[in-house]
């Protein structure tokens, strides 16, 4: 019996050793294409003459931090206060813009006083825009009948605008306030090599997109070539024009003029 045990056991073994091994059958559905987000444009911004947007920063230095929720500058468009300061265009707060959160009145855009109330001053600025460029890349027109001078005015100082025309001081306004403006005194572009013979009173016309003023000349100096209290800006509309002193490095001619 023992012996017969044995031999069954043997026999199974055999059975089994002699069956293929395998394995179980199974698949795995591969996934669905994956739902990715829509890829970032990296594309420039263009402006509506198909060239890139001109003359804008877009850095920090023009960022502003929004006024506080509820003041009465909340929802006036483009105000706040620079977020870096030291580094903004002008240096300065936009018009309607809280400073600092401190107790001075704060007038939005087109609020009237309350009768009574005292006024206020407020520094005139206006920034350039794409909007306000001409088609053929110039944001005004200066005209100085006294020395027949009818010339346009580009944004920069650089070599290669005043090679163009007249430059306009990016740090100053174009409009409002004090608008400050540069060219050669010499050679085929020397645009303001005569504005030294200014007299006061003098007539000078500037045209933009936002219109035409006329200013009349108010002081004619020579001032330190590291004198830029003319770019300063100003609560008055006014008209600021510098030129190099011929053979004279170290000095610039100054001429200002405040509007008619």
């Amino acid at each position: 019996m023992k012996r017969a045990m044995t031999s069954l056991a043997a026999l199974c073994l055999a059975v089994c050793l002699a069956l293929p091994a395998g394995a179980l059958d199974y698949t795995i559905a591969a996934p669905d294409d994956p739902e990715y987000g829509d890829p970032t444009s990296v594309e420039p911004v263009v402006t509506a003459d198909g060239g890139a947007a001109k003359n804008e920063d877009r850095s920090k230095n023009a960022a502003l931090i929004p006024p506080a929720f509820g003041s009465p500058s909340a929802y006036a468009l483009n105000t706040g206060t620079y977020l870096t300061p030291n580094l903004a265009p002008g240096g300065q707060s936009v018009t309607g813009a809280a400073v600092n959160g401190g107790s001075a009145v704060v007038v939005t855009p087109g609020t009237p006083l309350s009768p009574g109330s005292s006024s206020v001053t407020s520094t005139g600025f206006t920034e350039v825009t794409s909007d306000l460029y001409y088609s053929g890349g110039h944001l005004a027109t200066l005209k100085i009948p006294a020395i027949d001078l009818s010339v346009r005015v580009y944004q920069g100082t650089d070599s290669k605008t005043l090679a163009r025309g007249v430059g306009h001081f990016e740090e100053t306004s174009i409009w409002e306030g004090n608008v400050a403006l540069a060219a050669h005194n010499r050679g085929a572009n020397d645009y303001f090599g005569e504005i030294h013979t200014l007299d006061i009173g003098d007539r000078i016309t500037l045209t933009t997109k936002l219109g035409t003023r006329t200013y009349r000349v108010t002081s004619v100096e020579k001032i330190s070539e590291t004198d830029r209290s003319g770019l300063a800006p100003s609560t008055e509309d006014r008209l600021t024009l510098y030129t190099c002193v011929r053979n004279q490095s170290a000095y610039r001619w100054c001429v200002q003029a405040v509007e008619v």
